[in-house]
């Protein structure tokens, strides 16, 4: 088994040509032939049972080259690439020079490589101070949020649905004169000026009375998610049964006992102010690193390998995918609702993928240039606390090598990030 390299016209490009002995291609056919052999059917044999040689003659040894290729290629090729330390970053493009029972396999793969990352200035970079400080009305908004939750739903008679007041209504929509699946309820309970109706309908319950019956119109927008329902006009009809208040309660020492741990409203004050002070100042911390990344990489010019950002656009589907499922959805779904084909998506995320790769170029870069290392300590001291978090055993992260190698990632680019403020000139 050989493997010779040689580097293409193209930046970061290698043209790897593999020679496989036909002994260990023949191999491959028998393994290949042993998974198969149940689906062959050849007269006068039960399935699977036909020898190899009968197999091969009735319907040519041709049939088990691309699963033969299949079954051993990508071990070779992994084994190869590990021991010629080469960083490869995108999936080979494969071409088939030569391929036959008892004979050498011959294949080439181009594969894009890491590039090298000739670092700009990271050391002085000058930076503006980014400071968040708590003003009186931060803490009063909290206490109304707070407020908000601890109201009471009272019911209001003899005055009209305002604006904040939850209504209690019967609806039926139809558009020309014949209703819709889905566009009626009885007893729904709707907050004026949440926004969850059509634009329109909540501003028409404005003014109603209890017992009032009304004939709402209003316009589905062009992007509704229903193509059947996308920009046409429809009218619901609609009655009031009830209108609930908020009532409020008073932000005094006895709110501050019922809602926290606190004796005094000037404690739950106090209370509030620090936690949004340690916000604003983790706020304050995350934008400055971002501001500090951002002119590392602009005063570095990379070449970046476009198997890099594909990966890293493949990463980025992935995860909306692992979002979207929550709630029920799969990607094909989600695009329908909003229009748009896959490769629309991925195009929209290119710069953003294309920064986020660069980023941890850099970051790597620093952590080479300055021997940034993570202790054993260090990393035994976060095993335990993702242990403790997702209640697993140490023992069993600690024999996680992918697991282990990603902290050490995480914790070296989060020291360059810090290195590069802590030598950062702020202005």
């Amino acid at each position: 088994m050989s493997m010779k390299v040689e580097k293409t016209e193209n930046t970061n490009e290698l043209k790897l040509t593999f020679n496989v002995p036909a002994e260990t291609f023949d191999a491959g056919m028998k393994k290949v032939y042993a998974k198969t052999a149940k689906y062959f059917n050849i007269p006068g044999f039960r399935k699977g049972k036909a020898p190899m040689s009968l197999v091969e003659r009735t319907y040519g040894s041709e049939i088990f080259y691309e699963d033969t290729f299949n079954e051993i290629v990508p071990e070779i090729f992994e084994k190869e690439i590990e021991e010629n330390k080469l960083e490869v970053v995108s999936k080979p493009e494969i071409d088939i020079v030569q391929i036959g029972k008892g004979k050498e396999l011959i294949f080439t793969a181009v594969v894009q490589t890491k590039p090298e990352v000739k670092l700009g200035k990271y050391k002085g970079i000058e930076l503006e101070k980014v400071e968040y400080k708590v003003m009186a009305k931060d803490v009063n908004k909290e206490l109304e949020a707070m407020a908000e939750k601890n109201a009471r739903l009272i019911s209001v008679e003899n005055e009209v649905v305002k604006e904040k007041d939850i209504a209690v209504i019967d609806f039926e929509g139809f558009v020309d004169g014949v209703a819709f699946e889905g566009g009626k309820a009885e007893n729904h309970e709707l907050e004026i000026g949440s926004k969850t109706f059509i634009p329109g309908f909540e501003d028409q319950i404005i003014g109603m009375k209890v017992d009032e019956e009304k004939d709402i119109n209003v316009k589905f927008p062009e992007e509704y998610f229903s193509k059947e329902l996308a920009g046409k006009d429809a009218t619901f009809k609609v009655k009031l049964h009830e209108i609930k208040r908020k009532e409020l309660p008073t932000l005094d020492d006895e709110f501050a006992k019922d809602v926290s741990e606190f004796d005094t409203l000037k404690e739950l004050k106090d209370s509030i102010k620090e936690k949004l002070k340690t916000e604003n100042e983790n706020k304050a911390k995350y934008e400055t690193e971002e501001k500090a990344i951002k002119a590392v990489c602009d005063a570095t010019d990379i070449e970046i390998p476009s198997g890099m950002i594909e990966t890293e656009i493949d990463n980025m589907m992935k995860d909306i995918e692992t979002r979207l499922s929550y709630q029920g959805l799969n990607m094909k779904q989600y695009l329908q609702m909003i229009g748009k084909s896959e490769e629309d998506m991925r195009k929209e995320y290119e710069e953003q993928a294309k920064t986020s790769v660069k980023s941890r170029l850099v970051l790597e870069a620093i952590v080479k240039a300055e021997k940034i290392e993570a202790s054993i300590d260090e990393i035994s001291e976060k095993i335990k606390e993702m242990a403790d978090n997702y209640g697993r055993k140490v023992e069993d992260l600690e024999n996680n090598e992918h697991l282990i190698n990603y902290i050490k990632e995480n914790m070296t680019a989060e020291k360059a990030i810090k290195f590069v403020v802590d030598n950062a000139k702020i202005k």
